[in-house]
């Protein structure tokens, strides 16, 4: 990694067409999926990509509808701890890290197949909606150093 320091360019105010795009298009990515489920799709894919600030906003989110503190902490190890994740969110979860994961293996057929038997069509159409807008987020976040600490629900 470069020590180097640069100023980062701010998507929101030199992009704001792009950057509205994209919070139109997060608006839609959650229609229809348990709040709860879509905090954790957006904490893993965060934790995956080492988006601080995503980090920070989604942990804020998720205790604000009341998920709690253990089924965070242990979501870096989810599969370690599946007693703690319904197995709608284990399968979210595995789908969360092969499509944030994409050039590893190209979403494999069992990792969908795991996903479509969860999830009507619809809503498995949201939840790869989901992943692909939280992905597209923290890359915003990421090459932007947004800094965590700032995020306020209200």
């Amino acid at each position: 990694m470069s020590t180097a320091t640069h100023r980062r360019v701010k998507i929101a105010t030199h992009a704001p067409d792009f950057y509205q795009a994209l919070i139109a298009l997060d608006a839609q990515s959650t229609t229809g999926l348990d709040p709860l489920l879509v905090n954790l799709v957006r904490i893993r894919a965060s934790q995956l990509n080492g988006c601080a600030y995503c980090l920070d906003m989604h942990t804020i989110d998720a205790r604000h509808e009341g998920d709690s503190e253990q089924r965070l902490y242990l979501l870096s190890a989810w599969r370690e701890a599946r007693k703690f994740y319904s197995e709608k969110e284990q399968a979210a979860l595995e789908l969360t890290e092969a499509i944030t994961l994409i050039s590893v293996d190209h979403v494999p057929d069992d990792v969908y197949e795991i996903a479509a038997n969860a999830f009507e069509e619809k809503e498995l159409a949201q939840l790869i909606g989901l992943i692909i807008t939280i992905n597209a987020w923290t890359r915003v976040g990421v090459t932007g150093r947004m800094e965590p600490g700032h995020y306020n629900p209200s």
